[in-house]
């Protein structure tokens, strides 16, 4: 298909052009044209007065005056050039560390810092941070084995590395009130079972369910359960990093406007009162009843459900000053909120 330019046989459209292209080459626009603002000046005032204004030197000036001369008077020219070193410092290593070290990874997977000990060990004295670095080399120049996980593509015939995607995950502010939620696993005579479990950090309403599976849609029937016995609305939740709080789960509390926060791996102090809500669970109910979960898990449920309404009314708690979750909501809301949630019942 033939081509057409607009702007062809229009005069100075090629100057314009090749100007553009000159620009977009530059490596800083604006201190050639802050050169070129001190040429003009040294030309109109003069040296001392250029030098007093800029503090440019003499030799300086004459060296962008050449360099402008030499373009034609192009701007381009007066573009800062690079600073890098023309001779660079090259690593100096040791006779025999690289075939040490090649040797050491071809029949043990080890880091840096135990690569480091063993070579001390040996006479090579040198830090760890050499050592990585001489890895880095040898990786590069495929002198190890990488131990990247490739994919085959049948379509194309051709293997692709694998890479993990990740998405950035928010973290709870310092404070928030939030529901912790987390996951019991049980193995009763070779049976596993689940309990989802959450508590709000304020209020400490808990709430907790069996599931015969950890998936993503038993995470988010879950939180719509808590979302109909929880006596103030959820907006925000914390999870751990389990599968079982992606997918279907994330789904749910996008569509209920619920922000959902993570702890960060193998930091389970970040949820801590949802644990410690765990370990009375454990102790109080699933313990006794656990023929009961591998049996029959709806009528544990049932039972579960009789056992979270005199936690939530009866039984006192500690940090909310001897005083069940409930009663501790109603004397903190106000006499107007009070009112509206007198008539209020879900069936």
């Amino acid at each position: 298909m033939r081509q057409f330019n607009k702007l062809r046989n229009t005069k100075g459209f090629v100057s314009l052009w090749e100007s553009g292209l000159r620009s977009r080459d530059m490596r800083n626009q604006k201190e050639s044209e802050r050169r070129m603002k001190i040429l003009l000046f040294w030309k109109k005032y003069g040296f001392e007065a250029t030098r007093a204004a800029y503090n440019v030197g003499e030799r300086t000036l004459f060296r962008w005056q050449r360099a402008l001369k030499e373009s034609v008077g192009r701007l381009s020219s007066l573009d800062p050039k690079s600073t890098a070193p023309k001779s660079r410092r090259k690593r100096i290593i040791p006779d025999g560390v690289e075939q040490e070290i090649v040797a050491l990874r071809r029949d043990h997977r080890l880091g840096k810092d135990k690569l480091q000990v063993i070579l001390e060990e040996k006479g090579y004295k040198m830090s760890s941070s050499t050592v990585g670095r001489i890895l880095s080399d040898l990786k590069e120049r495929g002198k190890i084995p990488n131990s990247k996980k490739l994919s085959f593509y049948a379509r194309s015939g051709k293997f692709h590395e694998k890479t993990r995607k990740t998405k950035k995950k928010q973290r709870r502010p310092k404070g928030m009130p939030s529901v912790e939620t987390d996951t019991i696993v049980r193995y009763i005579d070779g049976i596993k079972r689940y309990i989802l479990t959450g508590i709000h950090t304020k209020n400490k309403t808990a709430f907790a369910g069996a599931y015969l599976n950890h998936s993503s849609k038993s995470a988010a029937d879950f939180l719509s359960k808590y979302q109909i016995v929880s006596p103030i609305p959820v907006t925000h939740i914390q999870t751990d990093n389990g599968s079982e709080f992606g997918l279907h789960f994330e789904q749910a509390c996008r569509e209920n406007n619920i922000t959902q926060f993570h702890t960060y791996p193998r930091s389970p102090k970040m949820n801590a009162v949802v644990e410690r809500f765990n370990r009375t669970l454990d102790e109080d109910f699933i313990q006794p009843n656990r023929a009961l979960l591998r049996d029959n898990i709806q009528a544990f449920n049932e039972k579960l459900a009789d056992w979270l309404i005199w936690y939530n009314t009866v039984r006192p708690h500690y940090a909310l000053g001897q005083v069940p979750p409930m009663r501790y909501t109603l004397q903190t809301l106000s006499s107007k909120e009070c009112h509206m949630w007198w008539t209020h019942t879900i069936i």
